[in-house]
Order: C-alpha cells, then sequence, then structure tokens
C-alpha cells in the first residue's frame, strides 16, 4: 500500500512543464510506451464554457484546468466520479470562478491549486474542494487571492519551497508565501509580494525554479536569473530585487524557460533557441553580469513554445509548424564558434505548435493548431528516416479545436485542452 500510495504521489504532472523546473519530462511513466502508444483511445472528455487553452495539473486523483469562461475546473483524473455515458463524458467535481479567462496553468502543491487570470489576479484554492467550498455542484472561494499591475495572460504559477511565482503583463516577476500567511491579512484574504522584480517588457513567460534560481524571459528580449529566495541582490521595503544575471536573445521571450543539468533552454520570437550556464558563469562576464549562450539552434518561425528535456535530448515547437529535437549537450550536429546546432530530428504537423512538448517513457507528445495531439518516438527512431532524419507520429487524436494547451502525462493518461472547450484524456484500451 505504501508503494502504491508514492507511486500515486510521484507519477503526478502538478504544474506547468511538470515540475518547477519545467523539464516538461515525466519520468516515472511507465504504462504508456512507443510499443503501445498506437493503441490508445480517449478515456474520457469533460466541457467547459471556452475554450481551454490551459495546460492540464494532475496530482492525488484530480485533474486541474483553466478556461477562457473565467474558471477553474476540477475533474476525477480516472474518469469515474461524475462521469458516465459512452463516450464517457465527465463533469467537475468542483469549480471556481475568477475575473477573467484563465489562460494560465494550475499548480498543486501541499493541498492548495494555483492559478492566475486575465484580471491581474493569482489565486489560491483548496485543491481537494472543501475549504471555502459549497453547494451542489460544488464551487469554491478562493482561500487567498494577490494581485498585479496588469493582466496575467499565459504565464502559469511555479510553486518551490513554500512560494509561488507568477510574472505579469505589467513587466513584473512576483514571489508570493505560498501558505498565505506572510505578507497576506483581512477577510477575505489578500497577499502582498514577499518580492517583486521589474524586467523591460511585457512577461508572459512562465517562471522555471531549480537550485534557488527563478528564471523568466521577458519582452525586452532577455531572459533573467534572480535569487528565487529574494536576498541576494534585493533590497528594499517592499523589497524588490534585480537580477542575478542576464542574457539578451534577438526577439521577445514568450517561452518559457526549463533547466537541466545546470543548463537553462528558452525559445525566442527571433526563431531560435537558446542554451545558456543556468549559474551565470561560463560565457558570463561584467558588472551587472551578462550571459551568452553556449550554443544556439534556427527553427523557420517564432518558438513560443516552452522546452522540454529528457535523456540528453531538448524539444521544441516552433511555429513553422515543426517538432525540433537537438542534443541538450550542444555536441552532436553542433559545431562553430559561437556553437549552433541543427536538429538530430524534425517531425512536421499541419500547422503552428504553441503547445509545449512533453515527454514520458520514450514517447514525445505536443499539441498542434491543426486541431491534434501528437505522439513522436523521442529517439528518433521509430517512423523516422532520411538524411537529416525526419519523423512522422506513432499516434495522433484529433480534437475539435487548436491545440495550444501542453499535453499532461500522468499514471498512464495523457491530458490536454483544446479550443473545442474540452479537455480530453487518452488511455489504453
Amino acid at each position: 500500500m505504501v508503494a502504491l500510495s508514492f507511486a500515486a504521489l510521484t507519477g503526478c504532472w502538478t504544474q506547468f512543464r511538470h515540475d518547477a523546473a519545467h523539464s516538461g519530462n515525466q519520468g516515472l511513466e511507465n504504462a504508456i510506451s512507443g510499443a503501445n502508444v498506437g493503441t490508445l483511445v480517449q478515456a474520457w472528455s469533460a466541457t467547459t464554457g471556452g475554450p481551454v487553452s490551459s495546460s492540464p495539473a494532475v496530482a492525488n486523483g484530480v485533474a486541474y484546468v483553466g478556461s477562457n469562461d473565467d474558471n477553474l475546473y476540477a475533474f476525477d483524473a480516472a474518469g469515474v466520479t461524475n462521469c458516465s455515458g459512452a463516450p464517457t463524458t465527465c463533469t467537475p467535481l468542483w469549480s471556481a470562478t475568477t475575473g477573467g479567462a484563465v489562460l494560465s496553468s494550475p499548480a498543486v502543491a501541499n493541498g492548495v491549486v494555483y492559478v492566475a487570470s486575465a484580471d491581474h489576479k493569482l489565486y489560491a484554492f483548496d485543491a481537494a474542494g472543501v475549504t471555502n467550498c459549497s453547494g451542489t455542484p460544488t464551487t469554491c472561494a478562493p482561500l487567498w487571492t494577490a494581485s498585479t499591475g496588469d493582466a496575467i495572460l499565459f504565464s502559469s504559477p511555479a510553486v518551490a519551497n513554500g512560494v509561488v511565482y507568477i510574472s505579469s503583463d505589467d513587466f513584473k516577476l512576483y514571489a508570493f508565501d505560498a501558505a498565505g500567511v506572510t505578507n497576506c491579512s483581512g477577510t477575505p484574504t489578500t497577499c502582498a509580494p514577499l518580492w517583486s522584480a521589474t524586467t523591460g517588457g511585457f512577461v508572459v513567460s512562465a517562471p522555471a525554479v531549480a537550485n534557488g534560481i527563478v528564471y523568466v524571459g521577458s519582452a525586452d528580449h532577455n531572459l533573467y536569473a534572480f535569487d528565487a529566495a529574494g536576498v541576494t541582490n534585493c533590497s528594499g521595503a517592499p523589497t524588490t530585487c534585480t537580477p542575478l544575471w542576464s542574457a539578451t536573445t534577438g526577439g521577445f521571450v514568450q517561452s518559457s524557460p526549463a533547466v537541466a543539468n545546470g543548463v537553462v533552454y528558452v525559445g525566442s520570437d527571433d526563431h531560435s533557441l537558446y542554451a545558456f550556464d543556468a549559474a551565470g558563469v561560463t560565457n558570463c562576464s561584467g558588472a551587472p553580469t551578462t550571459c551568452a549562450p553556449l550554443w544556439t539552434a534556427t527553427t523557420g518561425d517564432i518558438v513560443s513554445s516552452s522546452p522540454a528535456v529528457a535523456n540528453g535530448v531538448v524539444y521544441v515547437g516552433s511555429e513553422d509548424h515543426n517538432l525540433y529535437a537537438f542534443d541538450a549537450a550542444g555536441a552532436t550536429n553542433c559545431s562553430g564558434a559561437p556553437t549552433t546546432c541543427a536538429p538530430l530530428w524534425t517531425a512536421t504537423t499541419g500547422n503552428i505548435l504553441f503547445s509545449s512538448p512533453a515527454v514520458a517513457n520514450g514517447v514525445v507528445y505536443v499539441g498542434s493548431n491543426d486541431h491534434s495531439l501528437y505522439a513522436f518516438d523521442a529517439a528518433g527512431v521509430t517512423n523516422c528516416s532520411g538524411a537529416p532524419t525526419t519523423c512522422l507520429p506513432i499516434w495522433s487524436a484529433t480534437t475539435g479545436g487548436f491545440v495550444t494547451s501542453s499535453p499532461a502525462v500522468a499514471n498512464g493518461v495523457v491530458y490536454v485542452g483544446s479550443a473545442d472547450t474540452k479537455l480530453h484524456a487518452y488511455h489504453l484500451p
């Protein structure tokens, strides 16, 4: 029983890109593999009142997702409770209304689910749907809220070490006490930031947290690294922080960074993927510290998709309709000074890729604006050929709208939202 409980907990997908570092990698999936992914069928679907651009989070048997209808929804991840029919459709375990569209992806930690809204606010709800919840059907009021200075359109919260981080279109990154205690007061409870930091442009990139540093991109073309504790390079009351280091790209950075093995990867509107030393040491100099890339790679269009990193490969989508796989170390298919990389393999879909890839057990999943969710062999072998190597899908599923939502993989199920107003769940037959 202990082993089963641990598996259920660690097989979750608790926030945007799986974890606070935004790896996009579900390392514990062992049901769906490259050998059987082709047999996936829809397990269930659930309808909301608007397009679902939000990416789902799955924790403790519940799937959470936002909708453009201004609501956050919680569904039974197994498709049993509040679910019926053939094909199976589900109604919420509970829902909660915000003051604007919820394009942000929820994050779950310590029994609380956090989500941002276009109404300028970050919300915290009881993940179990009990505290501050009532009625039939059950609706929930927040445990606490926090306001930013402008709309939070696409950024998703990252939760690490008791702090929830969110960025906003007011050019800022914010850090709040995840427990809703420090700098929080009133009835209903509202919170002020533990600290904040200002960039030179809109911040739609979602922050990533690893090894005591929080990374975020900005419309001012830069990637920033800040002390996650709000101490180093931070001062004043209220506390404001300046970067530990920053790095300039050639375009708007709306892609969210991913951190793995001491490297931070991020896409840019200049059509490129960048890799930087996460510690801000290699290829970094000056005061204030600025960093040049360890390596770069060029695609055919804007890279608003956020990278996923698994088993030495970094995967990212581009608005040129393609999914790309690059050597994460910047060695294979890489050359020159400064170092530039060509793909290990590419795969073409029928439209723009805003969706960010998810990797699990040798399979990489990504959504496309051609209304489909795709699965490819992560190794670039099955259904792949040619020089340079191109790959065809090993499975796909069609929805009724754009799939800008990024897939989540948890406990043998693949979840994704669609502009057809639905959350879709797929499993083995």
